[in-house]
């Protein structure tokens, strides 16, 4: 484990990172007598903030840091800037994203291997043990202290939360789904619903969900009558989580969970997959569920899905195209990918996202956002 770069004579503290951040360069002691703008002055020039304080004035002091990072630049006077494209506001949107998480992960707290668990050693501090075993696993025997952003604890502790208490899926008849930390929360229904009411081909025994995630997709399915549903992955905290979902809902004896890069090896009447639905760089773990950098899942399940179904199967390609909103991908590029795949479209299903900001003009991506539509693509290879 890296170590943070504190002054002689302070203990070593090892750095811990979920989100590959680097080790900041610099670090200082703060606690609550620090003010906001010399707080926020430091971390613009690159110097972490070590919080020996009170536990809630870290959390009011990473409010007061996001305030400030969120502040609008003021513009240059003279002729006003023309409207940006829509690719363009997606890249000033990624880059202002980007600035404000390396800002505001500047602010860090400590963390102490007990027994029992990760702990925080600052007043008022939560009982984090139960969220920090979920993310980080229990401490090793040898385990030293160490520091974290203080706005990954409150992601850990929050993806604990939506752990604990589940994701009701109109899908499933209100059941819960309940995402791990790192694992994409299926908080969108419209592409579950989508899948919900295709129809099913005549052959009912088998299936895949390519990419499975939480495995809310496979379990959709095997509650619609599919016999046996190969849930595949490669992340270790999807396949253990959609392994816990399975076996939740009951359905542990009909979705069989499989460590994979794609495809299982073996062919099915139904393969179906929901990738990232935007080409472009993750920042983070669970950013991978949203970006695919140049498309590579969707060029993957598309290439593969010839050779996965058996005689008169389809595949089932869950997709968004708010890529062709944004200018990042043309509608004719994913029609070129489907006739190099060699595969016809059966049929399509469409659906409006109903989440908040498709609605809210004060959204960067609005514009993009309002005209989105997520389909269902009914594929089968050419014949």
């Amino acid at each position: 484990m890296d170590v943070l770069p504190l002054g002689p004579g302070g203990p070593a503290l090892g750095w811990r990172s979920e989100s590959g951040a680097p080790v900041p360069r610099r670090v200082v002691d703060a606690d609550d007598a620090l003010r906001a703008d010399d707080a926020f002055r430091r971390v613009c020039e690159g110097t972490a903030l070590l919080w020996r304080g009170d536990y809630h004035g870290a959390r009011q002091l990473l409010t007061a840091l996001a305030r400030r990072a969120d502040r609008t630049p003021r513009r240059r006077t003279g002729q006003p800037e023309p409207a940006p494209t829509p690719y363009d506001a997606f890249h000033r949107h990624r880059q202002a994203q980007g600035r404000r998480a390396r800002l505001l992960g500047m602010l860090l707290v400590p963390l102490t291997p007990d027994p029992d668990g990760w702990t925080v050693p600052l007043r008022r501090a939560p009982d984090v043990r139960a969220a920090c075993a979920e993310a980080y696993g229990p401490p090793d025997a040898d385990a030293a202290p160490c520091a974290v952003a203080l706005r990954e604890l409150l992601g850990v502790l929050g993806a604990h939360e939506w752990r604990r208490k589940g994701v009701p899926i109109p899908a499933l008849g209100g059941d819960r789904v309940h995402p791990h930390y790192g694992v994409f929360s299926p908080v969108r229904g419209e592409y579950v619903d989508l899948v919900a009411r295709a129809p099913l081909p005549a052959d009912r025994s088998r299936a895949q969900d390519v990419g499975t995630g939480t495995g809310v997709l496979a379990a959709v399915l095997a509650r619609r009558g599919v016999a046996r549903v190969l849930a595949t992955d490669q992340d270790p905290r999807a396949l253990a989580c959609a392994r816990e979902n399975a076996a939740r809902l009951g359905l542990a004896d009909r979705v069989e969970i499989v460590a994979a890069d794609l495809f299982a090896p073996t062919r099915v009447p139904l393969a179906v997959c929901n990738p990232p639905w935007l080409p472009a760089k993750p920042t983070s773990p669970v950013e991978a569920a949203v970006y695919d950098p140049g498309s590579c899942m969707l060029r993957g399940f598309l290439t593969g899905l010839p050779g996965a179904l058996t005689d008169g199967g389809e595949g089932w390609l869950i997709l968004s195209d708010l890529a062709e909103h944004l200018g990042l991908r043309p509608r004719a590029e994913l029609l070129d990918l489907l006739d190099a795949a060699g595969l016809t479209v059966l049929d399509r299903l469409d659906a409006r996202p109903a989440h908040p900001k498709a609605t809210d003009p004060a959204d960067p991506l609005h514009a993009a956002r309002a005209a989105e539509v997520t389909s269902l693509w009914r594929l089968a290879p050419t014949r």
